[in-house]
């Protein structure tokens, strides 16, 4: 595609294009994480990203979510460049594109289930409707938590936790959900239930995900593995699986 060419193919969500981000610009320490990398992600793809402590993970997922700018580069969402955008239209952005899921849920202590997972129309429109209370109310059922709707954080499992926080993310189906660490927290068996419900959310809502995992076997789940060693792209395709 030329670079005059500016349409965006049917299935292409987001594209980074060379991107690199210092930290300490101008000073002696200062230090370059990424080091122009490239990615393309499309619609309705289950990405994992791994790599080593300090390897540039946390630095990419807060470009690709917005929390970060880049020294340079291009990053598109959707077809747009998000390099040159302003706070409040990146904010914008956000918050109609992107979901996401930490590895501590970072639900409001003091609010119920179902106000937690209220937030996302809140925050975007300063109100909730009742048909967005209803959808917060039927993506709580659809994640299993249909009988807490009105607890608190507190009076739920670890596990169930994570369960609303995944709502929270999905209830205004965006095309991309980033999770970091989503399971890290959890133990076994709920790490599995929680990867579990992701894996089933993107099947019926055809939502993107990209989630940074340290977990092997969670990243041999997922359809697509993109390594990222020394702040630059070394692997990307499906996982390796072994025979045992």
């Amino acid at each position: 595609m030329s670079t005059s060419d500016t349409a965006t193919p049917a299935g292409e969500l987001l594209v980074l294009d060379g991107v690199r981000k210092s930290y300490n610009i101008g000073l002696p320490n200062q230090t370059e994480v990424l080091h122009g990398l490239s990615l393309r992600l499309n619609r309705g793809e289950f990405a994992a990203l791994i790599g080593p402590s300090g390897s540039g993970k946390s630095t990419l997922l807060n470009i690709v979510g917005l929390l970060e700018r880049m020294t340079a580069g291009s990053y598109r969402i959707e077809g747009e460049e998000m390099n040159g955008l302003d706070d409040a239209a990146l904010t914008r952005r956000r918050r109609s594109s992107l979901g996401f899921v930490f590895q501590f849920h970072h639900l409001l202590p003091a609010f119920s289930a179902l106000e937690n997972v209220t937030l996302p129309a809140l925050m975007r429109e300063g109100r909730v409707t009742p048909v967005q209370r209803e959808r917060a109310r039927a993506v709580l059922a659809a994640v299993g938590l249909g009988d807490a709707m009105t607890k608190r954080p507190g009076e739920l499992s670890g596990g169930m936790q994570q369960r609303v926080a995944i709502a929270r993310a999905l209830v205004l189906e965006p095309p991309l959900v980033l999770a970091d660490e989503p399971t890290g927290n959890l133990d076994t068996a709920s790490a599995n239930e929680v990867f579990a419900l992701m894996r089933q959310m993107h099947a019926e809502l055809n939502i993107s995900f990209l989630v940074v995992t340290h977990d092997p076997r969670m990243a041999a789940r997922c359809d697509r593995v993109l390594e990222l060693v020394d702040g630059q792209l070394v692997n990307d395709g499906p996982p390796v699986t072994s025979g045992g």
